[in-house]
Formats: C-alpha cells, structure tokens, sequence
C-alpha cells in the first residue's frame, strides 16, 4: 500500500488597495485538475469577502464577478504578487 501526501498550501500577501495594506488570504486547493485558490480580504469596516481564483493562460480569473472595489480594481496586482509568492510555497 502506498501513502500520497499532497502538501497543503496557504498564505497571506499584504497587498495596498484603495490606498491602505490590506491582508490578502490565499489557500491551495488541492482536489482541482487546474491550479485554483481560495481567497479572501477584509475591508475596513470588518466585512469578509471570499472568492475564488483560477490559473488561465492569460492570467487570472476571478469568481464571483461582483467584487467589491478593492478588489475589482486590483486584479492584475493581486495576479502578479501570487505568481511571485505561490512558486515558494510550491
């Protein structure tokens, strides 16, 4: 009988959106033929969004579609700063 481990991966990336660092929460998930991530943020007033990310060959896809603000308009960035991070925990 052989055992398979598949790590688990999670970490958190300070991004500035809307002009405050905001912790940004990412989770690997594992089960999924494509590279996907679990995702969430706060926003100042202590409200939690969670939303899901998957790898294209032309970036990032985000879903839901109906983001708030600070997140809508900082896809690329949120994008580019997981590609450097997730090769780490990889």
């Amino acid at each position: 009988m052989q055992i398979q481990f598949k790590k688990a991966v999670q970490f958190s990336l300070l991004i500035k959106a809307e002009g405050k660092l905001r912790e940004f929460n990412f989770r690997k998930i594992n089960n999924s033929s494509e590279e996907t991530l679990a995702a969430n943020v706060c926003n100042e007033r202590g409200e939690r969004y969670f939303f899901n990310m998957k790898k294209l060959e032309s970036g990032w896809e985000f879903s839901p579609t109906n983001l708030p603000d600070l997140i809508e308009k900082n896809k690329k960035m949120i994008g580019q700063a997981i590609d450097e991070e997730l090769p780490k925990w990889q």
